[in-house]
C-alpha cells in the first residue's frame, strides 16, 4: 500500500509531513512526495525533503490515497493548482482515502469535495472563507473524518491526523 504525500516547495509545516511520515512508517505504508516541482522542498522550521515527484508526474492508480500537508506555503503554492485540485477529486472519485492538514484543507474545498461534509481547517480568516465558499460545515475539533475525507486543523494534530489516515486506509 502506498500514499501520495504532497507539499508545497517552501514553507511546508515540517510536523505535519515528519509525524504521519513516522505513523505511516510504523504501519508498513510506503509513500512518495510530490510538490509543484520535483527536487529539495524547505518546510517553516528548517526540515529539508525530496519531493521525487512533481504533480504532473502522478498516476492515481498508483496510490490508496492523497494527504496534502499545510503551513503557510500551502496558500500560496498549493490552495490555486489546478493539477492539485484535480489528483484530488481523482482520488476522491475513486474512493480513496483524501487528506489534509492545517491551511491544506482548502485545497480539497476549491476541489469541490468538501460540499456538505464536516471539516476543519485552521482557522485563518482566509481558510475558513475558502471552506464556506467549498460548502464545507466547518467543525471545531482536531481532525474531523468524513467518510474517506481526513481533515485536522495544525501541527498539534498530525499524530491524531495519521492515525485516522491509517484507520481508513484499513477499512
Amino acid at each position: 500500500m502506498k500514499l501520495l504525500i504532497t507539499i508545497a516547495p517552501e514553507r511546508f509545516r515540517d510536523e505535519e509531513l515528519e509525524r504521519p511520515i513516522r505513523v505511516f512508517e510504523e504501519a508498513g505504508i510506503d509513500y512518495d512526495i510530490a510538490s509543484t516541482t520535483a527536487g529539495t522542498c524547505t518546510g517553516m522550521l528548517g526540515a529539508v525533503t525530496e519531493a521525487a515527484l512533481t504533480f504532473d508526474d502522478v498516476d492515481p492508480d498508483d496510490y490508496a490515497g492523497i494527504v496534502v500537508v499545510g503551513g503557510v506555503g500551502s496558500q500560496d503554492h498549493l490552495w490555486g493548482n489546478e493539477t492539485l485540485a484535480s489528483l484530488v477529486k481523482s482520488f476522491f472519485e475513486q474512493g480513496k482515502v483524501v487528506a489534509a492538514i492545517c491551511l491544506s484543507p482548502v485545497v480539497l474545498a476549491r476541489a469541490g469535495i468538501l460540499a456538505g461534509r464536516q471539516a476543519t481547517v485552521f482557522p485563518s480568516p482566509a481558510a475558513v472563507r475558502e471552506m464556506a465558499k467549498g460548502g464545507a460545515n466547518l467543525v471545531d475539533v482536531p481532525v474531523v473524518a468524513d467518510m474517506q475525507i481526513v481533515t485536522a486543523n495544525g501541527p498539534s494534530a498530525a499524530a491524531e491526523f495519521a492515525d485516522a489516515i491509517v484507520s481508513k486506509l484499513e477499512c
